[in-house]
């Protein structure tokens, strides 16, 4: 499959940083802009007192690097959408070859989503795509939203390539990350994998990180929103799934099952009406640092002799961008395939192909 491709080539200035880079903002609100409204709740502010807000957060981010603001969005992620994922990646792309380096403000609810999509649809990424925001807005004296945007922005200017989140003291991959707290400073974890690296006095990063690199980039947009995630519970009726399948609009399905991704005996029919409507359906674990092994067992076996597709030890988060953005991109043949295919390091390529699709 092709997608467009953005010429660009900076010569020695895209491996050797440069002595003052140059970072494009995308602001795309979150609670690091917000205030309290009238009864006490946070609220987005309007367009120009959010930059206002944004830009006083730290007066010297310019002494770490140039950079420019581009508005995207001023919203609570946890109204972010699909096509506001493609709005950013249109962003990145219109203006890859004019940064060093792209910073995005963002919601905390949403970001692992949002670093999921740019991880998957812009594809030879040379620059560092780094995604931030805070639990505590950045108006607030107790805010962590200037230690958070000064380490994205160091981030930003260094000698490394890919989508990355930047919370606290953890530097995690877009393509990995997780929101595991909803009050902690320290809220994302990385899922089945080692952070990328460690905010100390001085940034840590693993040695296996890529590294800038000259080039253009290959954008694939496009996301197929309605797809439904489903949690087992014991007792659960699987008829009620087969009831979902009768509405025409649900285009694939996440099942979040047990252990190493296992089911009750009684999902055949659900899988065989699922099979019958070309509704693909993908199996994942409930535990947050786990993988699906499921011919381990025999219910987990009998699920994929009946079609389900093995998630293995990808995020729910990464899973559900991918089947959306797989479900846009590919005939039904061909979803077990991407799903099981490792583009961004989301899956262990030990378990299965590294293609490029």
């Amino acid at each position: 499959m092709r997608g467009t491709e953005i010429a660009g080539d900076l010569g020695d200035d895209a491996v050797k940083p440069r002595e003052k880079q140059k970072v494009l903002i995308l602001f795309c609100g979150g609670t690091i802009i917000m205030k309290e409204g009238k009864g006490g709740s946070l609220v987005a502010p309007s367009r120009n007192e959010a930059v206002r807000i944004f830009k006083g957060i730290e007066a010297k981010l310019h002494t770490l690097s140039e950079y420019d603001i581009d508005y995207v969005e001023n919203i609570d992620s946890t109204n972010m959408t699909p096509d506001k994922w493609d709005k950013i990646i249109s962003e990145i792309a219109v203006n890859y070859e004019r940064y060093d380096g792209f910073l995005i403000t963002h919601g905390t609810d949403t970001m692992a989503y949002t670093a999921a999509a740019l991880s998957l649809a812009v594809r030879n990424l040379g620059k560092p795509v780094v995604i931030t925001g805070s639990q505590i807005p950045g108006s607030r004296i107790e805010t962590d939203a200037r230690r958070n945007l000064v380490n994205a922005m160091r981030l930003a200017t260094m000698d490394l390539s890919g989508v990355y989140i930047v919370f606290d003291e953890r530097v995690i991959s877009g393509s990995r990350a997780s929101k595991s707290s909803e009050s902690k400073l320290d809220a994302f974890t990385s899922v089945n994998s080692p952070d990328a690296g460690e905010i100390r006095v001085k940034i840590h990063l693993s040695p296996a990180l890529p590294k800038r690199k000259p080039g253009g980039i290959t954008v694939h947009p496009g996301f197929e929103p309605d797809i439904f995630v489903d949690t087992l519970t014991p007792g659960g009726d699987p008829l009620d799934l087969v009831f979902l399948l009768q509405n025409e609009k649900i285009k694939g399905v996440i099942l979040r099952a047990y252990g190493t991704g296992n089911l009750p005996y009684d999902f055949d029919m659900f899988f065989r009406e699922a099979r019958a409507k070309r509704v693909p359906v993908v199996v994942t674990s409930q535990c947050l640092h786990g993988m699906t092994m499921m011919r381990g067992y025999d219910v987990g076996d009998k699920a994929l002799r009946l079609g389900a597709i093995e998630g293995y030890d990808q995020s729910l988060e990464m899973l559900a961008v991918k089947l959306m953005w797989a479900l846009r991109h590919h005939a039904y043949e061909d979803i077990k395939t991407v799903m099981q295919t490792n583009f961004a390091g989301e899956l262990d390529a030990k378990l299965t192909q590294t293609a490029a699709l």
